[in-house]
């Protein structure tokens, strides 16, 4: 049986949680009673105010603030004007730290993911324990996987732009 994640698996930290969700179901569930249920297969971590390639590195703004939540929602940025990226926030309060999903089956890459399940800014800040619009479940897979480094940073600074903190299901 399906099983939704609980706020306990979130409130641990990023880079714990991005290699854990691989296997994961996410759910996005539509008004008219359309569900659409993927697996994750692609996740990035992002690691608080000195990894520089976390949106947390100049502190707190109002567009970085769900970062610096209790782990269980989801934070949605923006990306080049164009693609809604889907976050999960994870670890304690006042610690920003989040898990970027880069893909689902189906669909690679975190833009096409978030146009595919039509996951907007709209749903920045949902709980993830608690909305019936937006969840992850456990359907007792655990994926083998490999690690990179992660995608697109070439702002970032060393360690930070070569870190392997990509994590990709075999």
């Amino acid at each position: 049986m399906n099983k939704k994640l609980t706020s306990a698996f979130y409130k641990r930290s990023a880079l714990v949680v991005a290699p854990e969700l691989l296997g994961k179901v996410l759910v996005r569930n539509f008004p008219d009673g359309t569900t659409l249920r993927y697996s994750i297969t692609e996740t990035e971590a992002y690691y608080g105010e000195k990894d520089t390639a976390c949106h947390a590195r100049a502190g707190r703004t109002k567009r970085t603030a769900p970062l610096y939540e209790e782990g269980g929602i989801v934070y949605i940025y923006l990306c080049y004007g164009i693609h809604n990226l889907l976050n999960v926030v994870t670890g304690k309060k006042e610690e920003p730290q989040a898990v970027l999903i880069r893909g689902i089956e189906n669909y690679d890459g975190p833009g096409k993911l978030t146009k595919a399940l039509d996951i907007t800014r709209d749903l920045n800040t949902v709980s993830l324990i608690n909305s019936d619009t937006l969840w992850i479940e456990d359907i007792g897979i655990t994926p083998e996987y490999f690690t990179t480094p992660r995608i697109g940073i070439d702002y970032a600074s060393e360690p930070y732009k070569s870190i392997e903190w990509r994590y990709v299901a075999k």
